[in-house]
């Protein structure tokens, strides 16, 4: 019902930018370049946690980027989710050597808790992915949303945490869902390019985590090689990216 609230409310009430408030528009052409309008590239979190795949991000967590992903994620800006899956797409092309390789990509999401989808009516990171791989397909790959990841234990805020205090924090508390572990057996895993989902990286404790839960069942986790030709490969994709060094 709420989803369908924000929905209809979009239809009625006056629309404005959601990076900068520009009025009639729900991202004018300046915000929308800010998203997507270089390419994406590899980022480094420093410290880097151990078991951090390779990580492409769109653009920089601020200004207008900032803006938006908060309207999306917090106050129900569901149309946003074309924007930011155009991004994110853009940052799975980069991280698996797009047009090479072979195999599906397998778009993982990071998940929320219950609590925090509840609380916004909406899975904002699901929601990205979906129209991210709907994007690749109007490509020609083979993309595909599996939320195969559920928190296993429950874990504290995370706004004001170090890098160390991050990692202590997550240690652990992601685990492959009863649908992940059957597609485990099924040997999809093994055949396809996981693509870990979020919708900002910061100090990257909570992808590595995702890929420490994704890598125990699958064995070995490899990066992928500068044309995207390891089939094995995990990399994680953020619109966003929050570069700045937390000790």
């Amino acid at each position: 019902m709420r989803n369908a609230w924000h929905e209809l409310s979009g239809l009625l009430l006056p629309v404005a930018c959601a990076g900068c408030g520009r009025p009639r528009t729900e991202l004018c052409a300046a915000c929308g370049a800010a998203l997507h309008g270089a390419p994406a590239r590899r980022v480094r979190p420093s410290p880097r946690p151990p078991g951090l795949p390779a990580v492409y991000a769109a653009a920089p967590y601020e200004n207008a980027v900032r803006a938006v992903l908060l309207a999306h994620k917090e106050r129900g800006a569901l149309g946003l989710a074309g924007a930011l899956g155009r991004a994110l797409a853009g940052c799975v092309r980069a991280g698996t050597g797009w047009p090479g390789g072979a195999g599906p990509l397998l778009l993982v999401p990071v998940p929320s808790s219950r609590s925090s989808t509840a609380a916004r009516g909406h899975d904002p990171v699901r929601r990205i992915a979906a129209t991210a791989a709907r994007d690749l397909r109007r490509l020609g790959l083979s993309a595909q949303v599996f939320p195969l990841l559920r928190q296993r234990r429950a874990v504290a805020d995370q706004s004001g945490l170090g890098a160390r205090q991050r990692r202590a924090n997550l240690a652990g508390a992601l685990e492959l869902t009863a649908a992940g572990e059957r597609l485990v057996r099924h040997g999809l895993l093994q055949h396809g390019r996981v693509i870990l989902v979020d919708d900002l990286l910061t100090t990257g404790s909570t992808l590595a985590e995702a890929a420490r839960a994704v890598g125990e069942v699958r064995g070995t986790v490899r990066e992928p090689s500068a044309h995207g030709g390891c089939r094995a490969a995990v990399v994680a994709a953020s619109p966003s990216a929050f570069e700045i060094n937390r000790n």
